[in-house]
């Protein structure tokens, strides 16, 4: 679907709230209706003490906190794509506010692929049903009276999309703030040259569209940053900016990939998000693992 096939309404003004998660990096946002007191909650994080196996809640706790405080409800929760640096709390928050999950269909390929690198047995579910909905390109969905819709946007994962909330995109990890530039596509189902296309439909909407990121790291010791705009990236982006070519963006990411530590949570982040937030299931001794698969990535 080209963009200007797209339902853009970039007079709709939603509100938007952030949550930075100096653990992870991660930037989640409550995303309300300025008609009504509907939200969504885009790309939560569960906290983690990988060294001693520990699970809270701190900073879901935060999200739900807010959401009450506003009296807002909590209508969807949506990830992007299947983090690799975090764990989602979005079951943690459905379970005490409600809310639909949803996520890109090509879910499936990633619960294919990474099925196997954990040795899943057959009870784990591939075909995305951990979810309550599969978005395809395009579709759009509704927020109190606001219309959102997702693109498409392969490359960082086989998963990844973009939602657009009025004139609102949370972009994942498809971009970074100008200064940092784009996402690894070095991971299994991951491709360069597909991710700078769909960097090239997320540049093609309003230059007004605001964008949010999923994640900041304040490159050369800048503050934290999670907002900017189409024409600011178009503009000023670091790796794709001023008119930057597919083959020289290949290159570079390409090459930067190779040199790239693996993401430090990568192993309790994909076995949790390929199962839309939930731990791997008991064991006979009632208690819960995280499998290590030596040399599997």
């Amino acid at each position: 679907m080209s963009t200007s096939n797209y339902p853009v309404d970039m007079t709709s003004k939603p509100e938007v709230k952030a949550f930075f998660d100096p653990a992870t990096n991660t930037i989640s946002y409550v995303v309300k209706d300025p008609a009504t007191n509907a939200c969504a909650v885009v790309d939560s994080v569960m906290d983690i003490d990988y060294a001693a196996g520990r699970i809270t809640y701190d900073h879901a706790d935060e999200i739900i906190a807010y959401i009450q405080e506003k009296d807002l409800k909590l209508e969807w929760l949506i990830e992007t794509h299947v983090h690799a640096d975090h764990l989602s709390a979005a079951p943690y928050i459905q379970q005490k506010l409600g809310g639909k999950l949803g996520i890109g269909e090509k879910i499936t390929v990633v619960q294919e692929t990474f099925g196997k690198v954990f040795n899943e047995g057959t009870e784990f579910q591939r075909d995305g049903s951990q979810f309550d909905k599969l978005f395809k390109d395009g579709d759009t969905y509704q927020i109190g009276e606001l219309t959102a819709f997702v693109i498409y946007t392969p490359g960082h994962t086989p998963a990844c999309m973009v939602h657009v909330m009025g004139d609102a995109a949370f972009v994942g990890d498809t971009l970074f703030m100008p200064d940092g530039g784009s996402a690894r596509a070095d991971f299994p189902g991951g491709d360069a040259a597909m991710l700078y296309d769909s960097i090239q439909k997320l540049l093609a909407l309003p230059d007004a569209m605001r964008l949010f990121m999923c994640h900041d790291y304040g490159p050369n010791g800048r503050d934290i940053q999670w907002e900017t705009t189409v024409g600011d990236e178009k503009e000023h982006n670091i790796h794709v900016g001023g008119g930057k070519s597919k083959s020289e963006f290949v290159k570079f990411r390409t090459e930067r990939d190779a040199v790239l530590d693996m993401p430090k949570l990568i192993i309790p982040s994909l076995q949790v998000n390929m199962r839309a937030g939930q731990l791997p299931p008991s064991e006979d001794n009632g208690k819960t693992f995280l499998k290590v698969p030596v040399n599997g990535l």
